[in-house]
């Protein structure tokens, strides 16, 4: 019936791209995309805008991580209302609403199962467009899940380091998947780092069963857009489980440890090197302060001398200077 269903809506995206074909035209989606955390028994709607005058279906997909997108739901723009996929008709838990450029999705009584990321998808001339997609997250199952997922509530990093998330899985672990996802108020959060089949990174605990993997995320350069909150996804026994998010903050090179253990290495390599120079030149100073004489030290006599200051033209005095004076004895 699956298959069925997937030929007719083929037919139907190739009946609506020969009618536009001339127009060459594209319909956008617009879907609210981030992370959505509840609890089961919660009721969640998904919203998806699309504004455009050519003919074309909208879909909605669910995919859950590991597994192939499942379609859910299939609307064409001009009937009045959708038509909701086998598997998903039956448990009459998921609403369309789709008048006025709307193709918003109701998921009531959420299970653990419909932990997923959902596409809202448009298809017209030939081209699938796909929103950007919305990430639910269920928790509170009560169910033993077999696995946890450990992450900081905040942490604050330079460029280099990374953030890390503690993973333990049980004994139905044959496999596991990581996932890290960011979330944040700019456009087009999602899925950005994935680790997969990586159990033999994961060390296990003497005397049990359990794993325990340290997965991290390195954050190689730094700027605001690496600003946000990261979670951690682990896909272990049919299940998916997200951790708790950590708020990452980066942090300010100019206040870190080592910018200002080179600063202060530079501060007083310049002070040596400023004081060496200053005693260099004082001493250079005082040497060309000094009037030395030069003559035979055994021929050197020495003799009161009186300083009489005479009068002496102006110009005379200015031409005056300093002269040593010898005088010899003869016996």
């Amino acid at each position: 019936m699956m298959t069925s269903l997937n030929l007719a809506l083929y037919l139907t995206c190739l009946f609506l791209g020969r009618i536009d074909l001339g127009t060459n035209l594209l319909v956008h989606v617009h879907q609210e995309s981030g992370f959505i955390l509840a609890n089961v028994g919660d009721n969640v709607t998904l919203q998806c805008f699309y504004a455009s005058d050519v003919a074309a279906v909208f879909l909605w997909y669910k995919q859950t991580l590991g597994q192939k997108p499942m379609l859910i739901s299939t609307f064409y723009k001009h009937d009045k209302v959708g038509t909701l996929s086998d598997d998903f008709r039956n448990s009459q838990r998921f609403l369309l609403e789709t008048k006025d450029g709307k193709n918003h999705l109701t998921i009531t009584d959420l299970h653990i199962s419909d932990s997923a990321t959902y596409y809202c998808v448009s298809c017209s001339s030939y081209k699938f467009e796909f929103g950007e997609g919305t990430t639910v997250s269920v928790k509170g199952s009560g169910l033993d899940i077999q696995a946890s997922v450990r992450q900081s509530e905040a942490e604050t990093i330079q460029s280099g380091h990374s953030i890390s998330c503690t993973v333990s899985t049980g004994i139905c672990d044959g496999q596991h998947s990581v996932y890290w996802f960011k979330n944040e108020e700019e456009p087009h959060p999602g899925l950005i780092y994935t680790v997969g089949g990586m159990n033999n990174q994961c060390e296990r605990k003497s005397n049990t069963q359990t794993h325990t993997c340290v997965y991290k995320l390195p954050i190689n350069s730094q700027n605001l857009s690496h600003s946000g909150t990261y979670y951690c996804a682990v896909a272990s026994c049919g299940r998916i489980l997200f951790g708790n998010g950590t708020k990452l903050d980066l942090a300010d090179e100019v206040n870190s440890p080592d910018f200002l253990v080179h600063f202060l290495s530079g501060a007083l390599a310049f002070t040596v090197i400023l004081n060496v120079l200053m005693v260099f030149l004082v001493h250079k100073m005082k040497r060309s302060n000094n009037f030395q004489c030069t003559g035979n030290a055994d021929n050197l006599h020495y003799a009161a001398l009186r300083n009489q200051r005479l009068k002496a033209p102006r110009r005379q005095r200015e031409d005056s200077s300093s002269q040593c004076v010898y005088s010899s004895i003869k016996h």
